[in-house]
């Protein structure tokens, strides 16, 4: 079998690529840059970043007939190829997968599903696959590869203006460890009493849906769940978070959870590897001055 990876990440091309390892010959498209050492495949096509998802799609049909899948990673412009690329070629599309595996010609995939709650095994037709973000912890695969441009195609989109979100460049899909803050946490304000503990265990802040799109008191691309960023650090600390589906759906994959809640009832002390009962502000300056010591 033979396999394209593609992403516009090159840390979550590598996610794609330690998935599909060892099952066939890999070549990857990257749209956008980065070190390509120890990516694994035999070839790398590169497209300049911002390339429309059209041309970029164009372009991978240009080559598309020298492999039995394409594994795309699941960003918005990842998703918008797979639907380009699942429409032209007819092809069944596997989307949000964690695992893959072969029986004779049929792909075993996984994925979550129910917000995380339960996990779908499907056997499919699927050539065309999808790769859920931050399931899957990248490897050093060894080969680097010739690198070649994409030859594009010719995009039928025309973008008139670009408009940044606010907020920071913060990839929580990277840190090893996370403090998450809920809407426990009471006040934007009160954040800074949370940040002494993410700078001790050089982590970083994130939150809750809540706290990020509805009050604003973090940004954006701090947002933890569902419709936020999925992530998988060593240890992930939630504070103040009562762990509706939402959100553990986004840190399900975290190597150890702690969890710090006021409501002994919280959904978070289901999905926590150790909780604590008691009030945040008062734990978290007791945890800091074990840290001190």
């Amino acid at each position: 079998m033979k396999f394209l990876t593609v992403s516009d990440d090159m840390n979550f091309l590598r996610q794609v690529n330690t998935l599909v390892a060892g099952k066939g010959d890999m070549d990857s498209v990257i749209i956008g840059e980065g070190d390509a050492k120890g990516l694994g495949s035999k070839v790398l096509y590169r497209a300049k970043k911002g390339t429309p998802f059209d041309a970029v799609s164009e372009g991978i049909l240009k080559i598309a007939g020298n492999y039995d899948y394409i594994a795309i990673g699941s960003t918005e412009v990842g998703r918008e190829i797979a639907g380009y690329l699942s429409f032209k070629t007819g092809f069944y599309t596997a989307t949000e997968i964690f695992s893959l595996e072969f029986n004779g010609q049929k792909a075993h995939t996984k994925r979550f599903f129910y917000g995380g709650k339960t996990v779908i095994e499907e056997e499919s037709d699927a050539r065309i696959l999808t790769v859920a973000p931050g399931v899957i912890e990248a490897k050093d695969l060894g080969t680097t590869p010739e690198i070649r441009d994409l030859e594009i195609g010719q995009s039928r989109i025309k973008i008139t203006k670009f408009v940044s979100k606010a907020g920071g460049s913060v990839r929580l899909e990277d840190a090893k460890v996370i403090v998450s803050v809920g809407r426990g946490i009471g006040s934007k304000e009160n954040i800074a009493k949370i940040e002494p503990l993410a700078k001790a265990l050089n982590g970083e802040i994130a939150g809750s849906r809540p706290v990020c799109m509805d009050y604003g008191w973090l940004s954006e691309d701090r947002q933890v769940g569902l419709s936020g960023k999925k992530v998988s650090p060593k240890v992930y600390i939630a504070l103040g978070i009562s762990g509706q589906i939402q959100h553990i759906a986004g840190m399900r994959n975290s190597k150890t959870v702690i969890a710090i809640n006021k409501d002994k009832n919280a959904p978070i002390f289901q999905e926590c590897d150790y909780g604590i009962v008691g009030d945040l502000f008062t734990v978290v300056p007791k945890i800091l001055e074990q840290l001190k010591q």
